[in-house]
C-alpha cells in the first residue's frame, strides 16, 4: 500500500497528522478501562487515506464554499470494536470540534471503522468501494504483518445483479418519504415533514452509494453520507449550494431533523424553509435516478 504524501501541501499533511493522533488518543482512552480480554488487546491496525486527498483530485473552494471531506478507513482488530458508540463517538466529536471551533483542520473529517477480517472479505467479493481504498489508498499507520487480501474482481454480471437490487430498494423507499414529507406539510406537520425530509436525503444517498459502489456506511448522517457520494456524482455537489447563509441553515435544519425535529423542544423549521428542502430534495432525487440508470446501463452494456 502506498506511503507518501508528497502529492499534499504541508497544511494538509499537518492536518492528517493532528487527524491520526485524535484517532489513536480517543481510541485508547475508549478501551482503557477495559475488563474483556478481546477489548484489552483491541488495536487499530490500519488507518488508511482514501478518496480525492488519496487521489490528489481534492477541491478547496472558498468562493463556493465547497472543501474535499478527509476520508479515512480505520481497520481494527475486531468486529466488536467498530461499534460507533462505543468506541468512536467521542473520536467524531473531537474531530468536529477541531474543524468548526479550534479550526486546527482544514476540512470536515470522515472517517469509517471497519475490521482487517470484514475489509478482506470485502475484497474478496470484489467489492469496488474496498477495491478502489486498497489500490489507491494512501496507509497513515498500519502495524507489522496486516496485509489487505488479494481482491477479485466482480464479474459484470453480477455487480449489475446487485447494483438493479439496491436501486430498486432504495430508490422506491427515498420516494414514499419525499410524498410523505408534502403531506406532512400540507397538514401543517413541519416538524414531522423535516423528519420524514431528511429520510428520503438519507435514503436518496444510500441509494447511489449502494447502487454504484456496493457500499454505503451505516450511518444517518447527511453530511457524511453526502460527503461519500459527491465524489461519485459530482453533479451532486449543486444540489446542496454552500455560498448563502439561508441555504447552509436550510441543510442544517435538515441534517439535525433526524433528532431534532423529534425530540428537542428548540426545533423549528419555517415553511419557506421545507418548501426550499423540498426543492432541493426532488433535485437530489433526480440526480440519482440519473447517476444510477447510467451505471446500471453501462454494467449491461458490459455484459
Amino acid at each position: 500500500m502506498k506511503t507518501s504524501l508528497d502529492h499534499l501541501p504541508d497544511k494538509k499533511r499537518r492536518d492528517l497528522e493532528r487527524i491520526v493522533q485524535i484517532l489513536f488518543a480517543e481510541f485508547e482512552d475508549a478501551v482503557s478501562l477495559a475488563t474483556q480480554k478481546w477489548k484489552k488487546q483491541g488495536r487499530i491496525l490500519k488507518i488508511i487515506l482514501y478518496g480525492s486527498h488519496g487521489r490528489g483530485d481534492w477541491v478547496d473552494d472558498p468562493v463556493g464554499g465547497y472543501f474535499s471531506d478527509y476520508d479515512i478507513l480505520v481497520v481494527v482488530s475486531d468486529e466488536r470494536l467498530t461499534d460507533t458508540l462505543e468506541f468512536w463517538a467521542k473520536a467524531d466529536e473531537h474531530l468536529l470540534r477541531e474543524v468548526t471551533i479550534a479550526k486546527r483542520i482544514s476540512a470536515p473529517v470522515n472517517f469509517i471503522v471497519h475490521s482487517l477480517k470484514d475489509v478482506n472479505d470485502q475484497l474478496q467479493r470484489g467489492r469496488p468501494f474496498f477495491i478502489d481504498i486498497a489500490r489507491d489508498g494512501i496507509a497513515l499507520y498500519e502495524s507489522d504483518g496486516t496485509e489487505f487480501a488479494q481482491p477479485r474482481e466482480l464479474p459484470p454480471a453480477e455487480a449489475l445483479k446487485e447494483a438493479k437490487a439496491y436501486f430498486e430498494k432504495w430508490y422506491p423507499s427515498a420516494d414514499a418519504f419525499l410524498s410523505m414529507g408534502r403531506l406532512a406539510i400540507s397538514e401543517g406537520n413541519l416538524n414531522e415533514a423535516a423528519f420524514v425530509y431528511h429520510q428520503a436525503a438519507e435514503r436518496l444517498y444510500h441509494t447511489v452509494l449502494l447502487t454504484l459502489s456496493l457500499y454505503s456506511p451505516k450511518s444517518h448522517r447527511l453530511n457524511f453520507l453526502r460527503g461519500q457520494a459527491e465524489p461519485l456524482v459530482h453533479e451532486l455537489i449543486a444540489v446542496w449550494p454552500r455560498d448563502t447563509r439561508f441555504a447552509k441553515r436550510c441543510f442544517e435544519l435538515l441534517r439535525q431533523a433526524y433528532v431534532g425535529s423529534r425530540y428537542s423542544p428548540q426545533y423549528r423549521i419555517r415553511p419557506e424553509e421545507l418548501e426550499w428542502l423540498g426543492e432541493r430534495i426532488e433535485l437530489l432525487q433526480t440526480v440519482v435516478k440519473e447517476a444510477c440508470e447510467r451505471h446500471i446501463a453501462a454494467l449491461e452494456a458490459a455484459i
